[in-house]
């Protein structure tokens, strides 16, 4: 079973200038990923796609792969990753004959994701057959779409996922149903996603391979990077 790995790293960063290389508790933040990858050791390759010089040179120098440079039109501040993951694989297939099994997006704004955690995704995708797998942290309680409101246009409130009055809703955090959301850490899933009518990251069958939230930060804002700063130092601390 052949995995890519695609470390996903545009140049442009409005709320973090420069973010993917920027220091982050010793180290470039893109660095964090490049070592998880490569220490994992179950990734065939593990390259990089970028429109940025300084980040493809950066890469490289901590073990990276960089077989090109992603076009400028697919490194736009709204440029979804479908088209970037399509360029990366096709990239690799018409020139240099490479088609994985399945491929995974590492963003470099997950940079608390350990090696293990990349491990433990691949043993869950074998042993599921699942289509893909997504990283995901628990929804702290006080956020649970089961406490969740809507309102109407006459500014009435009723429960999201029910249209019960807000009267009927479970009163105790402890009771709610556990609820998951995207922790950005990790996709991974059959590289044949990718060519379907429909192309998408996911298929019918998803496994969701849940992490401890310690590991979970996604670097948008300075308050992500003074809160991921402060988490590498427990980690670190810890011998992680």
């Amino acid at each position: 079973m052949k995995i890519l790995g695609v470390i996903t790293a545009r140049g442009g960063s409005k709320s973090i200038p420069r973010k993917n290389i920027k220091d982050l508790a010793g180290k470039p933040l893109i660095a964090f990923t490049i070592e998880a990858a490569n220490k994992s050791g179950v990734f065939d390759r593990v390259i990089l796609s970028t429109d940025d010089q300084e980040i493809a040179d950066v890469t490289k120098r901590y073990g990276g792969e960089v077989p090109f440079m992603r076009p400028a039109e697919l490194a736009e501040d709204k440029t979804p990753h479908l088209p970037v993951m399509q360029h990366a694989v096709r990239w690799l297939k018409d020139n240099e004959g490479y088609e994985p099994d399945f491929v995974a997006i590492l963003q470099p704004t997950a940079p608390l994701r350990q090696a293990f955690h990349l491990q433990e995704a691949v043993d869950l995708l074998k042993k599921t057959g699942a289509d893909s797998v997504v990283a995901m942290v628990e929804i702290p309680g006080h956020h649970s779409p089961y406490w969740a409101v809507k309102v109407d246009e006459q500014g009435l409130g009723t429960l999201l996922l029910s249209d019960d009055p807000i009267r009927r809703r479970i009163p105790r955090r402890q009771d709610l149903p556990k609820a998951y959301t995207h922790s950005g850490a990790l996709y991974l899933f059959k590289t044949s996603l990718l060519d379907m009518p429909e192309p998408n990251f996911y298929g019918d069958k998803v496994a969701a391979y849940v992490m401890d939230e310690k590991f979970n930060v996604n670097l948008d804002s300075p308050s992500d990077w003074e809160l991921a700063e402060v988490r590498i130092k427990k980690l670190r601390e810890e011998g992680l």
